[in-house]
């Protein structure tokens, strides 16, 4: 019996559908490649190289996440492929990267550190799977690891920039390193930006600053530019938990009887 006109369609509306959730796991797979390749290049001693395909990690890894849902395939899979792809390069991949590059000569000190910024990045990472449901959208619950991983990476290519070598900031980098990592794992919280529509009006005076940013500064001196973004965006979180603080105390002074009138 020939099969039916609307079974055909059906059926290649399934295809269809299959074949778009290829579109956002390719981007994750090109992250974790990234990531890969970050890792290679560490062990060859080419750390320029490393910090590079730590930020293309970044930017790979914050499309396949918009891809998803422009097209309407998230899935379960995806996001639990996704955290892979991200304890393999925004964990594993920065630690191995600092190590080699700066903490190697510290000996046992040197590999614990850097393990404890890969624990702390597998920690954050289960931690925002398990809490995804239940958290405010609008702020990250500690540091991300993409930005921590960049914070490192970022340090890693200034440090190449100025032709300055690892073993000689090696304290530096230590708490640089613990910074980004006991954060991960904190409390602390931080702008998403999630709740940014990109179909929405702007002014025009915002959309000049963002070409002078993306188009004017980071080309001029990438790697000066892109660690202090993330240094920034690093230490916002911590500004952030300080204004909360006050305007609850202010307003706990304020409803408190006797308070101020």
């Amino acid at each position: 019996m020939p099969e039916s006109l609307p079974d055909r369609t059906v059926l290649k509306s399934r295809l269809r559908r299959r074949g778009i959730y290829l579109l956002p796991n390719l981007f994750t797979t090109a992250a974790l490649f990234a990531g890969f390749y970050a890792i290679v290049q560490a062990m060859n001693g080419n750390f320029e190289y490393s910090a590079i395909a730590i930020f293309i990690a970044m930017v790979l890894d914050g499309l396949d996440g918009r891809v998803a849902r422009l097209t309407s395939t998230q899935s379960e899979f995806g996001a639990e492929y996704d955290s892979m792809s991200d304890m393999v390069s925004f964990g594993i991949a920065p630690a191995l990267i600092v190590y080699e590059w700066a903490l190697k000569e510290m000996d046992q000190w040197g590999w614990i550190i850097a393990f404890i910024y890969c624990a702390c990045a597998a920690l954050r990472l289960a931690r925002f799977n398990t809490n995804i449901a239940v958290i405010d959208k609008r702020f990250f619950q500690g540091l991300p690891s993409p930005a921590a991983a960049a914070l490192i990476a970022g340090l890693v290519w200034v440090a190449f920039y100025f032709q300055v070598q690892g073993n000689e900031i090696r304290w530096l980098v230590c708490v640089i390193t613990l910074f980004a990592a006991f954060t991960m794992v904190s409390n602390i919280p931080y702008y998403s930006g999630k709740e940014i529509n990109l179909r929405r009006r702007v002014p025009f005076f915002t959309i000049l600053l963002l070409v002078l940013f993306f188009f004017v500064l980071i080309p001029s001196h990438p790697p000066l530019v892109l660690f202090c973004l993330f240094a920034a965006y690093a230490f916002s979180g911590y500004f952030i938990k300080l204004w909360r603080l006050g305007r609850s105390k202010r307003n706990n002074e304020t409803s408190a009887p006797g308070g101020p009138k």
